[in-house]
């Protein structure tokens, strides 16, 4: 199973929040056709595109892979950690819900966003930001423990989110650019790349790994390994945060239908 969500960006996606780098302007029309060319490489990977329904009033709201975070077919509902934020994860829950996954919501006084959890077989690294608090680690703890996971929090001081900081490799390799990563020695099997829009790619299947084309030497490094990168142009989301991880959310498993 390969079914990708997506969300369209907002008319307010340049009201976006931005924490850690420099405010620049955003072109939205630049930003629509990045985002329609990202959706069109899931698609041409093999995968079954879902849009989750568009909330115009969450300027974030592309930003999909945030509201949620999915496990052995359990979708545990995210609580943004940006009040601006909250109310984006209605619309992920009514799809999964449709889908067949088992939804379960955290509560106050947690707050997760999506993009601080990184999966790397059965273990689950959340990374405690200023976006996930330690209910947030403890309640995701709590949802995912009993489907088999083991749930390590790391410290993110540095960027946005974990992910921002690292993502991994099909082969459980950990990648991420240093000076952004607080300790790398908390992987088991830690790659430094060379460029801060390096850190990010998205499993394609096949060997192929997704990631951004502002990120050159990182692809060349990759391709080096035996990978085949795929890149895409989201140089408009990387002013906001954004990477090639958030702009979707990858389903690999759901329950079995009930008789």
């Amino acid at each position: 199973m390969r079914i990708a969500l997506v969300r369209r960006p907002s008319p307010r996606l340049a009201e976006g929040v931005v924490e850690h780098i420099e405010r620049v302007p955003v072109d939205l029309d630049r930003a629509v056709a990045q985002w329609e060319a990202y959706v069109d490489a899931l698609r041409s990977a093999g995968w079954d595109v879902r849009e989750v329904a568009p909330s115009p009033e969450h300027p974030d709201s592309v930003f999909v892979e945030d509201t949620v975070v999915m496990f052995r077919g359990t979708a545990v509902l995210a609580r943004a950690g940006h009040p601006s934020r909250r109310g984006e994860e209605g619309a992920t829950a009514d799809l999964l819900q449709g889908l067949g996954a088992r939804v379960v919501p955290l509560t106050e006084p947690a707050t997760l966003d999506g993009g601080d959890v990184l999966k790397v077989g059965d273990t689950v690294y959340v990374g405690r930001s200023d976006r996930t608090n330690a209910a947030g680690v403890t309640q995701l703890r709590a949802a995912l423990e009993p489907l088999g996971a083991t749930v390590v929090a790391v410290p993110v001081t540095r960027v946005l989110h974990l992910k921002t900081a690292v993502t991994a490799l099909p082969d459980g390799t950990v990648i991420g650019y240093e000076p952004n990563v607080d300790e790398p020695r908390l992987f088991p099997r830690f790659l430094p790349v060379p460029e801060e829009h390096g850190t990010a790619v998205v499993d394609l299947g096949e060997g192929r790994l997704l990631l951004s084309a502002s990120a050159p030497r990182t692809a060349d490094l990759l391709a080096d390994l035996g990978w085949r990168p795929v890149t895409v142009d989201i140089a408009e989301y990387e002013k906001l945060e954004g990477c090639v991880t958030c702009l979707s959310v990858r389903v690999r498993e759901l329950p079995a239908p009930t008789a």
